[in-house]
């Protein structure tokens, strides 16, 4: 099983950046993808952005053009820059990792962090 460490979040104003990061721990040579998913309040968890091992990526519509991912296989490390946030950028952000990822979620999960933007 693979561990996974989130930092990075907190309270930001519309237009501002902010910048979450991951760590993997455990088993990280069974890591393919890595990513983020978000969950807003009274809403389902969503994709947001993944990466595989080789650098490929998938983003959600909603975030193209704003938000950037990267990962360090070496240090199994998953960062996601959020810039020009807006307040539906509000949710708690998971980091997800696994031998693959779809829209709804891969195989291990963090525990969250809380993102809010204000209007």
């Amino acid at each position: 099983q693979v561990q996974l460490v989130e930092s990075g979040g907190g309270l930001v104003q519309a237009g501002g950046s902010l910048r979450l990061s991951c760590a993997a721990s455990g088993r990280p040579f069974s890591i393919n993808v890595m990513g983020w998913y978000r969950q807003a309040p009274g809403k389902q968890r969503d994709l947001v952005a993944t990466m595989t091992r080789g650098g490929g990526t998938n983003y959600t519509d909603s975030v193209k053009g704003r938000f950037t991912i990267s990962r360090d296989n070496a240090k199994n490390t998953v960062d996601l820059q959020m810039n020009s946030l807006k307040p539906e950028d509000t949710a708690v952000y998971y980091c997800a990792a696994g031998p693959y990822c779809s829209v709804s979620g891969c195989t291990d999960w963090g525990t969250g962090t809380l993102v809010t933007v204000s209007s």
